[in-house]
């Protein structure tokens, strides 16, 4: 098996162009608690599904986004994670907004609203940092 057919190294890469510093994070956070765990993490949600074929990543990360935010405000730092990730990957501010305003509808104005302020704090953020 090449370095590529692995989903681990091919998780690896993806989940460091969408969201660099995710698997350091996971590790500081959870690696003495779950040893590996944040090694699987990369490969089953980047190197075995956000990898396939079908979808590309801007597409991927604007559905996640719109799922988050559905769930409602317990996904806030998996939301914060993954409008950062949209944003690399090409979603425009108003995508990000309309999708989580589209999601009122489904998960309720609460949901939608915590995921706005999720949004703001995140777009905040990138603006001062220049990114």
């Amino acid at each position: 098996m090449s370095e590529m057919e692995n989903p681990y190294e091919r998780g690896k890469e993806l989940a460091d162009a969408h969201n660099p510093g995710l698997e350091e994070a996971l590790e500081a956070r959870y690696g003495t608690l779950l040893p590996g765990m944040p090694q699987d993490l990369i490969s089953f949600v980047y190197g075995q599904h956000y990898d396939r074929p079908g979808l590309s990543l801007r597409d991927r990360s604007l559905a996640t986004i719109a799922a988050l935010t559905a769930l409602g405000g317990q996904t806030a730092p998996q939301l914060r994670i993954h409008i950062e990730g949209g944003l690399n990957a090409g979603l425009s501010r108003t995508e990000i907004a309309e999708a989580i305003w589209q999601m009122s509808l489904y998960g309720g104005f609460p949901a939608a609203i915590n995921a706005l302020n999720v949004a703001l704090d995140v777009l905040k953020e990138r603006s001062e940092t220049g990114l």
